[in-house]
């Protein structure tokens, strides 16, 4: 470990650009954050602004730097963790964006999905990807970008056309220009990569139209891949780790060894085990993902995504005026003994594993007149759990193991209601650390790793500590209610954006 060196990590989210700086010991020192707006041009439609994502998170940068009260010279590298799936493109030429960012919550193309499976390609897909057809990844959003950015085209038939998820457009920007590439964590999210051969495959690319070289290098996830320009803090600093923002997680998470699992409230939820060098084909629904690759050895995971989970409470406080922050939904929930028989399900966006239902809407079910706010804000609690539950249980089944612990982080497992719910409803040990900066803290460490800030996993290992352990304190009834129930509301919900006559 080299004391007195500092690691700054990007922490590019769905919904802000975030910045911190970490010492030797995985203690943060340093923050910066800026929050961006949500673009709705239509139902189902995500996006965000490219030129804004870049700003803010240049503004985060410094704001974190400055808050750390370090020189410049201590930085010994930078670490950056994106929001996945999310697709931009831009003229390689001219660095600018040819259109908004088609976030990964978009459903736009869900009619390409559609074409896809009637076409057969699904077993090939999920063998070559580890992936489902879905419009939640970054290879059908790059061909609606082809078939409906007029510019795209002849920028690709020029060869200046390129693709690339946050982390690419960030890299390339930081950089300018010189360094275009992908970890093999955000490229194996595209639905062109083969997580087996650990190269974009010719045969996904010829199914989707899409030039390879409008495609990054795929480069691993430690390792310097390039220099942030002198622009933004006078001195040139390597770029020396990537990973999608789940894999970041699991790694801060020092979730080293295989079979340890980790569970992420943010936007979404996210659960990801380690299942070490061999990738884990899924029964039920969940993705064979690779965690990271150090030293030229990949590490693969099973991955459940739930695709609302913050954004629900988010929900109760932006749009039903409900909240002003999301303790207020800890306090709601607490001030009743049930939720008074009401269920919800975020499916504002479809549902993820284990349904996959592009079509899934939101609902809100079981109300009586005798219902109130307090009921609504804990359905909407419980229903992060729930659907936790769902992926806890298929991971477990997949894996052919009993987790016997969750490691939780994530904005939202501050909240107690929540977690001691999670404990109850899994019959499991649930770990909270004292960093709750995961994704950001995994950054950090696959940077400093390259670097030498460490040396190596176990020492990393060393630096994980436990803030708060909640334990289950509910029955098996409790439990079986509740998730027969909750499976009784998501099939009330399912296809509902479906035409009548589909």
């Amino acid at each position: 470990m080299k004391i007195g060196q500092y690691i700054l990590a990007l922490d590019q989210g769905t919904t802000s650009s975030r910045a911190i700086v970490f010492d030797s010991y995985g203690a943060i020192v340093g923050k910066g954050q800026e929050e961006f707006p949500q673009i709705y041009p239509q139902p189902g439609y995500v996006e965000h602004d490219p030129v804004t994502i870049l700003a803010s998170q240049l503004r985060a940068m410094r704001a974190a730097v400055q808050d750390a009260r370090i020189a410049v010279e201590d930085l010994a590298a930078i670490g950056i963790t994106n929001q996945r799936e999310t697709t931009l493109a831009w003229d390689s030429q001219t660095g600018l964006p040819i259109c908004n960012a088609i976030v990964w919550q978009c459903r736009r193309t869900a009619e390409i999905c559609e074409e896809l499976k009637a076409q057969g390609y699904e077993p090939m897909i999920r063998e070559k990807t580890g992936l489902i057809i879905d419009a939640y990844f970054a290879g059908t959003k790059m061909k609606w970008i082809l078939d409906h950015v007029p510019e795209a085209r002849e920028l690709a038939e020029k060869g200046r056309l390129r693709f690339g998820t946050v982390d690419t457009w960030l890299i390339d920007s930081l950089t300018e220009g010189a360094s275009y590439v992908t970890d093999v964590t955000n490229a194996c999210r595209t639905m062109l990569f083969n997580i087996h051969t650990m190269q974009w495959d010719e045969e996904l690319l010829r199914m989707l139209d899409i030039p390879r070289q409008a495609l990054p290098d795929v480069v691993q996830s430690s390792g310097v891949v390039g220099e942030c320009s002198e622009s933004v803090f006078g001195r040139r600093i390597p770029i020396a780790g990537i990973a999608g923002d789940q894999h970041a997680a699991l790694f801060g998470q020092c979730c080293f060894e295989k079979g340890m699992t980790k569970n992420t409230y943010g936007t979404g939820c996210f659960v990801l085990m380690n299942t070490g060098d061999t990738p884990i084909s899924s029964r039920h629904g969940l993705l064979t993902t690779v965690a990271w690759s150090i030293d030229g050895k990949p590490t693969y995971a099973l991955e459940g995504s739930a695709f609302n989970a913050g954004s629900a409470i988010n929900w109760l406080r932006d749009e039903l005026h409900m909240i002003e922050k999301p303790s207020d939904a800890d306090r709601m929930a607490e001030s009743v003994e049930d939720n008074g028989g009401v269920y919800f399900v975020p499916a504002f966006t479809g549902l993820g594993a284990p349904y996959w239902d592009m079509y899934a809407r939101g609902a809100l079910l079981g109300m009586t007149r005798g219902t109130t706010d307090a009921h609504i804000a804990r359905a909407v609690l419980e229903s992060i759990d729930l659907e936790s539950c769902d992926l806890f249980t298929a991971m477990e089944e997949d894996a052919g193991v009993k987790i016997p612990q969750l490691r939780v982080d994530g904005g939202a497992s501050k909240s107690r209601f929540l977690m001691q719910t999670q404990a109850d409803l899994l019959n499991r040990t649930v770990n909270l650390p004292v960093c709750l900066e995961t994704t950001a803290l995994g950054a950090a460490l696959l940077a400093g790793l390259a670097v030498g800030v460490w040396d190596s996993l176990d020492e990393i290992s060393g630096l994980w500590r436990i803030q708060k352990t909640y334990r289950p304190e509910k029955d098996d009834d409790y439990r079986a209610s509740m998730l027969k129930k909750w499976h009784k509301a998501v099939g009330r919900c399912r296809s509902w954006a479906l035409e009548d006559d589909e």
